[in-house]
């Protein structure tokens, strides 16, 4: 059992994940790094969250070693007993959900609905976690030959890291923490700079189930620490969201240092809608899909392709367009807003840049959302929707990430040129196609090159027990997040043959 809050104790009332500390072993520890950092509310800047400051590399290294000393008693630990640390913190997901709902909204700013909605999809990933018993079975087949059988077994790695973004930081903390342990593994944490107070908080909660010291852990830091982490020798795989940049040097790095790694990168989602789309639904769907999260999301809508003439285009994009403009500024926890802040104003200041470089390069500007105030928060991180029309994948704006509510419009004559302008993007997350036809269905199935595909659904998130990953530069690896792609990421195989001598049957048959 962790030296932490005893599990009936809210989790807003913790003084681990408030002042962002560091859960080495079984102890909860200050960083003694250079850096140090403020978590600030996105609505408001001048309400600081929480200090930060970042683990020493001498913590980092003893935060590996703990975890790799707490790995063979885990490892012995048997799965049905995993499984049920499982189900209690499963439990304890439940029963502070509101806490973490409310710790997601301070520090990330999405709306109270959206953070909801997070962490439930993060709570489903541990129920399938929760059935690690049959999802780490083997197989066997016997009589290979003349009394020879053979079986697989999967085992765990040893110490794992996971590495997650700052826009999810319930969810894919969740996704990757409770595979990786119900398998067997010790895993390290180190939650994104801009948004640690939720992770860390989840960790904590985690151990507070009854995992022994050391089963998990919690390292706070920036690109550093997370070197560090990577080519440590104690650790054996590394789980990472981010920037396709930076996924792409997190999977050369740990694969120099031989490390089995998945590294999610970014994406430029399309969303083409035929004629024959019924609008009143697909309208809703893809106003979610764009500005959901204010658009920072990996699964989020970025260029809206209007197919057929320009008629009819014009009808898709006019409509669009208008019901963006309705959309309400806010903070999180506002209950009449509908678009959230940014993160922070950093991220606020790249956006408002890419928006110019837009303007700059010729698109159209048809809503410009950077005008756009909170009255009564006036040092929010706020940007409201924003539209380009007549883009083209040349555009900075057209073939880049930008990660906010920013919407590029294309225009296709038909569905063969909108697939064809889809796959010139070098990043193949998702796309979505709206269409009353079957047929049109078929083709884009089979035609488009990207790993998660929706057929009238605005966000194509798949749930917790199938796989969850892109193509192209929006995954580096083999195997995707979640489902039984996440059990073989986190395990290896054994593959046994084995011979009996005396087990053949005597001539007289068995008595």
């Amino acid at each position: 059992m962790s030296t932490i809050a005893a599990p009936d104790r809210s989790p807003a009332t913790s003084s681990r994940s408030v002042s962002a500390l560091n859960l080495i072993g079984g102890s909860w520890v200050e960083g003694r790094g250079n850096t140090s950092r403020d978590i600030c509310n996105p609505a408001d800047t001048a309400e600081v969250l929480a200090p930060v400051r970042e683990a020493a590399p001498e913590q980092v290294d003893e935060a590996c070693a703990a975890a790799a000393r707490a790995f063979p008693g885990w490892r012995a630990t048997p799965a049905p007993d995993r499984a049920h640390i499982l189900f209690k913190f499963r439990g304890l997901l439940e029963k502070y959900s509101s806490d973490i709902a409310h710790s997601i909204v301070r520090e990330n700013g999405k709306l109270l609905s959206e953070a909801r909605g997070s962490l439930r999809r993060g709570m489903d990933v541990v129920e399938f976690a929760c059935g690690i018993p049959s999802q780490q079975m083997g197989q066997t087949l016997t009589d290979i030959s003349r009394d020879v059988d053979c079986h697989t077994i999967r085992e765990p790695l040893g110490v794992v890291v996971g590495i997650p973004p700052f826009n999810f930081p319930a969810l894919i903390p969740l996704w990757m923490m409770s595979v990786a342990v119900a398998c067997g593994n010790t895993f390290l944490l180190k939650p994104a700079e801009k948004a640690p107070l939720t992770g860390t908080l989840l960790v904590e909660m985690f151990a507070d189930a009854g995992l022994p010291p050391g089963v998990v852990g919690v390292v706070q830091g920036s690109q550093e620490v997370s070197e560090r982490l990577i080519t440590n020798p104690h650790v054996q795989a590394v789980s990472f969201v981010g920037t396709s940049a930076v996924a792409e040097s997190v999977y050369r790095t740990a694969a120099a240092h031989g490390k089995r790694v998945q590294a999610h990168g970014g994406a430029k989602n399309h969303l083409i809608v035929l004629p024959d789309a019924v609008l009143e639904r697909t309208l809703p769907a893809l106003i979610g899909s764009c500005f959901g999260s204010a658009g920072q999301r990996c699964l989020a809508g970025s260029v809206l392709v209007a197919v057929g003439d320009r008629l009819r285009q014009d009808a898709v994009v006019d409509a669009f367009i208008g019901l963006a403009g309705e959309l309400k500024l806010g903070d999180g926890l506002d209950d009449t807003a509908t678009l959230c802040p940014v993160v922070n104003p950093k991220e606020e200041k790249r956006i408002r840049a890419a928006i110019e470089r837009g303007v700059t390069e010729g698109a159209r500007l048809r809503l410009d959302g950077r005008s756009q105030t909170v009255p009564h928060r006036p040092r929010g991180c706020f940007i409201g929707p924003t539209v380009f029309d007549d883009v083209t994948p040349e555009m900075f704006v057209g073939r880049e990430e930008i990660f906010g509510p920013v919407v590029s419009v294309m225009r296709a004559p038909d569905l063969d040129a909108a697939i064809t302008l889809t796959n010139r993007s070098r990043y193949g997350n998702t796309v979505s196609l709206f269409t009353q036809s079957g047929a049109a269905a078929r083709i884009f199935r089979e035609r488009i090159q990207v790993g998660m595909l929706g057929i009238n659904v605005g966000v194509p998130a798949p749930m917790a027990f199938f796989p969850f990953g892109g193509w192209k530069n929006s995954l580096y690896g083999d195997l995707d997040a979640q489902g039984a792609d996440s059990v073989a990421f986190y395990t290896r195989k054994k593959v046994i043959s084995e011979c009996w001598f005396g087990a053949e049957a005597p001539k007289d048959g068995w008595v």
